[in-house]
């Protein structure tokens, strides 16, 4: 009846009706394909800062820290990715807006509105933990490697990689840098992809152990959660996620403190939220897959004694068969050529803050000698530390423990900033956000108050 109305209508075949249909829906799918590709792009050019900084947090150090609490308690310890994630989350979108609305980075800040003893403490502190870290991750990527190629030479690898992450950061624009550390970031999905590739998960289990929280009162379990609240919220992040934002404004045409203290767009702050909760939804999902994985191999068949990101990795190939091993080893290489510029790169920016030296990776190496030297500097550190004989699983652990014993006192003062209207203008934080600022840091607190009674124990 409809085709014999159709053809009465248009004077056309009947048969013409189910090729206009056809091309109508053709046509509708195509408007629809194309309309989620401009969504797509668009979500990824508001990606910046945000995911750089999420995901250079899963560097070597944070790998090693996920595998052992997989390793050495099973799935005990996985709520912590969720309950890290808001936290993480707020306390990053924090330092994002502090430096949009400021135009400063973070070290400038408390520079300006804190006792210069506080900065100069914590910048120290942050410039040792960060070059144990880079130390710590060059090791751990050189053993990726030989993973992968035995017969190269430890040493080389270090000083190799080294030299590669110094050349990116050194001689290449600020605008081509950001975007290879940006697809740089993509690589934490192979841990992903290795957890989906074992089969013996029992997500059941997994899933309950996301949710209800279990802990043991232990010395050991209270370092390991120290270790894994200091590398998962570091200090390295809320400099580094400051000063990049900073940077993000020079790059748009913002090239005065001035200019960058205008009043910042509600778009400007949406897209900066989207960017940090995408960034730290990834780390603390990658976070959820590395303690899921081992804790159904390394765990399950008795091998805690995981002493590098890269034992990890060696450990599974056995077990978990040849394509968790491989992605696990490239994740790692991967996430050490991302982390390694950002813990140089927030050591500079704190460092030539806290001094008054001209900084920011826009600038040429003639510009800005003393930044650019700081990252030299602390990379080639790092590459020492490798041949003082220095434990590397020591290094990671007592590194993540020093961060997470200084990150209360440089919360202390994010939140404070971020709540202060003669800092922020009417961008001062939403209440919720102060309390879960709040929250975090004395989270932080109990949790290096902790390790710190246990020594004397």
């Amino acid at each position: 009846m409809a085709e014999d109305l159709f053809q009465k209508v248009i004077g056309a075949p009947a048969d013409a009706l189910d090729k206009t249909v056809d091309s109508s829906k053709a046509f509708v799918d195509s408007i629809a394909s194309h309309a989620h590709m401009l969504k797509a792009k668009q979500y990824w050019k508001t990606l910046g800062p945000g995911l750089t900084t999420g995901a250079s947090d899963d560097d070597p150090s944070g790998i090693a820290t996920y595998s052992q609490t997989g390793a050495q308690y099973g799935n005990q310890l996985l709520w912590l990715s969720g309950f890290t994630f808001p936290l993480m989350a707020v306390v990053q979108e924090m330092c994002a807006r502090i430096g949009l609305v400021t135009g400063r980075g973070l070290a400038g800040n408390i520079r300006i509105f804190f006792p210069k003893w506080v900065l100069y403490l914590c910048t120290l502190l942050l410039v040792a933990a960060n070059i144990f870290n880079i130390g710590a991750d060059l090791g751990a990527m050189a053993k990726a490697i030989q993973l992968l190629l035995p017969k190269l030479d430890f040493g080389a690898l270090v000083l190799g990689l080294a030299l590669v992450s110094l050349a990116f950061q050194i001689f290449t624009t600020y605008d081509k840098y950001a975007k290879y550390l940006k697809w740089l970031a993509l690589i934490l999905i192979s841990y992903i992809f290795s957890a989906l590739s074992i089969r013996d998960i029992n997500w059941t289990e997994v899933l309950r152990s996301a949710v209800i929280p279990t802990v043991q009162f232990s010395k050991d379990q209270a370092i390991l959660i120290c270790a894994i609240l200091g590398t998962t919220i570091s200090p390295y992040l809320f400099f580094w996620q400051t000063s990049q934002e900073v940077e993000e404004e020079i790059l748009g045409g913002r090239t005065t403190i001035k200019l960058r203290r205008e009043e910042t767009s509600d778009s400007e702050i949406k897209n900066m939220r989207i960017d940090v909760w995408s960034g730290m939804f990834l780390s603390n999902l990658v976070m959820f897959f590395i303690i899921a994985a081992c804790a159904a191999t390394l765990f399950v068949h008795g091998k805690t004694n995981i002493t590098t990101a890269a034992d990890a990795a060696a450990a599974l190939k056995p077990i978990a068969g040849e394509k968790a091993y491989l992605l696990f080893a490239l994740g790692i290489i991967g996430t050490g050529m991302l982390a390694i510029p950002v813990l140089a790169g927030a050591a500079s920016y704190a460092l030539s803050e806290s001094l008054g030296w001209k900084f920011g990776l826009y600038r040429k190496l003639k510009e800005a000698n003393a930044f650019y030297g700081v990252i030299i500097l602390a990379t080639l550190i790092g590459v020492g530390l490798n041949f003082v004989g220095i434990d590397p699983i020591k290094a990671l652990l007592y590194s993540a423990v020093g961060n997470g014993l200084v990150a209360p006192v440089i919360l202390l003062m994010i939140v404070l900033l971020s709540s202060n209207k003669k800092v922020m203008g009417d961008r001062t934080n939403h209440p919720v956000t102060s309390i879960l600022g709040w929250i975090i840091t004395g989270a932080m607190v109990i949790a290096g108050g902790t390790v710190i009674i246990s020594l004397f124990i």
